[in-house]
């Protein structure tokens, strides 16, 4: 995978919480970013999918029981 850099400015003091976190968990501020990122890329992913999937359900249409309807 290539990667490509991204510049952000954040405030001071979420660059101090920022820092206490990652060294917290071991790692980086770019992975923290880079991890949170991925996970709103693939929950978008997976919503766009089950969106789909509901329109084509919506689209095909159930019968949900009793008489269908006749013509008189």
């Amino acid at each position: 995978m290539t990667t490509q850099n991204l510049t952000r400015k954040l405030p001071a003091e979420t660059i101090r919480r920022a820092k206490v976190v990652s060294a917290d968990r071991g790692t980086s501020i770019s992975a923290l970013v880079t991890q949170k990122i991925e996970e709103i890329v693939g929950e978008d992913a997976a919503y766009r999918a089950a969106r789909r999937r509901a329109a084509e359900w919506l689209a095909h249409g159930w019968h949900l029981g009793g008489d269908r309807w006749r013509d008189g």
